[in-house]
This record gives structure tokens, C-alpha cells and sequence, in this order.
């Protein structure tokens, strides 16, 4: 099943070629396929390694990895052996017709292979390039390999994760692959509108170990600034009380009380004084939270979680129940925001996805096309390539 070619959306016309495997890469090339670019999946012909990546594993051969689908939505395959010289070649007639290329090699690799980013920008001058590394392209350990959880605990994240230090936990999404699929794209979109000024690409850098400390936000001022190294809080805030999850009479609610407005509302409810000196102000509730913590959950051990969420909402307490992920992919909000996408897969035939989170007003996005089987656009993106050439004369 051909792939068309998607002429919509934000960055309809744009050309991607990716290069990268696993999820860090792929997921960034994917939001830009979310927004209307081309994309080019240039895997090797054993296929992308996350192909192998279950289970689960669906169809009638039991062989289609979930995690694949994930990642790779709005994208056409191609098969290519880089290490070959016809590889290198249609690499190169690729580069050529492209405006950006998304790699996640280990550093040195691409260069290796004859694509450094001097040949890439010899190729073509106005190409933005996108490496995604472990550690960062320099530096004393700039040449290691990473994976998310590596990354997860060299950057800080599982020190702030779980109940207790003696008990550091990996946040439960490969959450440093996303968010530098997320930054790279990002930094993609800034490059695409400076060429536009000046006429040439850059190359854009990140790596998994910059994603998390980039968004260590309030826990890393608490150590360049305060001093203080943050620990685990299980399941409540680092800075504010009460904010976390509760146990009620039935299972466990959220509740996330960021003023002393709603402070007043919530201890109303609980018949709790908001004015005792212990509890008046953040900082004294902060500073009492395990006394307020099972203050709080004396009182709510009286009614159900449903109770309690009806109780909340009524007073505009943010509150929320602890969902499972079927339920969150059956909830009305979810689907509302077009958070589930339905694609029509060339073996699996029609399949829910989940959605790209950004919305935009008006007519003009894109639909959206399954991820693809290896290697099913061969001969679209090679016909395609020949028009091109001959068009653009290069």
C-alpha cells in the first residue's frame, strides 16, 4: 500500500528523511509527520530494531511489534544497506531533495559511513540536521551508547522517582526518548524558520541525558540555587501541601490544593480548620504534611472515591482519579481531543493509535496514514524521487 504524498498541514512540503531507529528519533520525526512533513523512514533491510520489540506482538503472524506502532505513524519505508555503495548512493540522492534529516546514530557512526555534516551540507546547503545522542556529540562521555532508563538514572530523574531514596523507580514511560524526540522537533521547527531568513541549515543537537535535565525545572533550582538536593516523594509534591494522591474509603484520589483559596475550600469539606498555625500557609502545611496527610485521609476514609471527586469538582478543587490505561483510551475527554486516531494498517486493517496532542483551529491538517511495513514504499519514494530530480535539476 502506497503512502501519499500529504499535502497538508503546517509543514506540508516539507521532506524528512529519517535515519533514526528505536523511539527518540522516530517519535520526533513522527510529530513533524503529525504536522503535515513527508517522511521518509530509511530502515535497514532487517528493519527498524523496535520492529522486534514485544510483546505484545499482533497480527495473523503474531509478528507486529505494538511499540513499533507507536512511533512511526504518517511515514513511508524504504529499505537501504548504508554500508553498500548503491545504499550510499540513493542516501545521497536523498539528502539532495530533502530539508531535514533525523539521525540517532552512536557518535561517529554517520561519519563512518561517508555522511559526515560537512559532506551532508556539501550535498545539500539548506539540509537541517537533527542528532540525537545518549550523552551529547562531545565532551568526557559524549561517545557512550544510552537508553532511556540508562539516561533516567544518570540524569537525576529515578533519584527523584519512588517511595524513598532507597528505593529509586524509572519513570513508567521511556520518558527520556520522548521528550528528546519532543525537543528535537522542537529545534527542527526553529531551524526550518531561520532558513527561511537565511537560506542555509544547521544542525540541531540533543541527546536523552540534555532532555531530562532540561526539564528538571523547580527540582534543579532547588540545588543550583537553594542547595538542597531533592529527594523522592512517592506520591506528593516536592514544594506544595496538600497535593498528591489520598487514600479514601474505596481506593485513592488526587487532589493538587497549588493556593491557600483552595486550601480553605478543601479543609471546609474535610472539617479540618484552615486557620490552625500548622496548616495556614504552604509553607507551614509543607513543613507539617505527614500530620496533614493523615488528617486528610481520616476524613476522606468516610465516602468512596466517587463521592469525593463529585465533592471537589462542586468547589473547583482540582481533583482526579488514578486511571488504568484502558480506561484512559475508552474515557470521553480523551477521545474528544482527538487523542485517538483511527488508521487503516496494510495488514492489520483499521486500528486505533494514539494521537498527536497538539490540536489546530480551522480546516487544512492532515489525516493520518498507519505506520508502514518494511519496506512498503519502495517504489512510491524511488518514482517520487525521480520526479523530484528532475524538477529541481540536482
Amino acid at each position: 500500500m502506497d503512502q501519499p504524498l500529504r499535502d497538508q498541514g503546517p509543514l506540508s512540503g516539507v521532506v524528512v528523511l529519517d535515519l533514526s531507529r528505536a523511539l527518540a528519533g522516530p517519535h520526533g520525526a513522527q510529530m513533524l509527520g503529525d504536522l503535515g512533513a513527508r517522511v521518509i523512514k530509511v530502515e535497514q533491510p532487517s528493519g527498524d530494531e523496535s520492529r522486534g520489540w514485544g510483546p505484545p506482538f499482533v497480527g495473523p503472524e503474531h509478528d507486529i511489534s505494538t511499540y513499533f506502532l507507536a512511533a512511526n505513524r504518517n511515514k513511508q519505508s524504504i529499505t537501504v544497506d548504508m554500508k553498500s555503495a548503491e545504499g550510499r548512493e540513493l542516501i545521497e540522492r536523498l539528502v539532495r531533495q530533502s530539508d531535514v534529516l533525523i539521525e540517532n546514530f552512536r557518535t561517529g557512526v554517520l561519519d563512518r559511513l561517508g555522511f559526515s555534516v560537512e559532506r551532508l551540507h556539501e550535498l545539500n546547503p539548506r539540509l537541517i540536521i537533527l542528532s540525537i545522542t545518549g550523552f551529547g556529540h562531545d565532551g568526557p562521555e559524549g561517545g557512550r551508547p544510552g537508553y532511556d532508563q540508562i539516561a533516567q538514572g544518570e540524569a537525576g530523574l529515578m533519584s527523584l522517582t519512588g517511595p524513598s531514596t532507597a528505593e529509586p523507580y524509572r519513570v513508567g514511560a521511556s520518558i527520556a526518548d520522548l521528550l528528546a524526540g519532543i525537543h528535537g522537533a522542537y529545534g527542527v521547527v526553529a531551524a526550518l524558520y531561520e532558513r527561511e531568513r537565511t537560506g542555509r541549515g544547521r544542525v540541531v543537537r540533543t541527546s536523552l541525558l540534555a532532555s531530562v535535565v532540561g526539564v528538571h525545572s523547580y527540582h534543579g533550582t532547588a540545588w543550583t540555587v537553594g542547595g538542597s538536593v531533592p529527594r523522592p516523594g512517592g506520591n506528593h509534591h516536592a514544594s506544595i501541601a496538600p497535593y498528591g494522591a489520598f487514600h479514601c474509603a474505596d481506593g485513592m484520589i488526587q487532589l493538587a490544593v497549588a493556593n491557600d483559596g483552595l486550601w480553605r475550600k478543601t479543609a471546609k469539606v474535610l472539617y479540618i480548620d484552615p486557620d490552625t498555625p500548622k496548616y495556614a500557609t504552604n509553607r507551614d502545611r509543607f513543613a507539617h504534611r505527614e500530620e496533614l496527610i493523615a488528617d486528610m485521609e481520616h476524613a476522606l476514609a468516610a465516602h468512596t472515591r466517587e463521592h469525593w471527586l463529585a465533592e471537589f469538582g462542586a468547589l473547583g478543587v482540582p481533583a482526579g482519579a488514578i486511571r488504568s490505561i484502558d480506561e484512559v483510551y475508552s474515557w470521553d475527554q480523551v477521545r474528544s481531543q482527538g487523542l485517538v486516531v483511527t488508521v487503516d494498517h496494510p495488514v492489520l486493517g483499521p486500528i486505533e493509535l494514539p494521537g498527536s496532542p497538539l490540536r489546530f483551529d480551522g480546516d487544512g491538517m492532515p489525516g493520518h496514514t498507519a505506520p508502514p511495513a518494511l519496506g512498503q514504499d519502495q517504489d512510491a519514494v524511488l518514482t517520487w524521487l525521480d520526479e523530484r530530480e528532475r524538477e529541481h535539476g540536482r
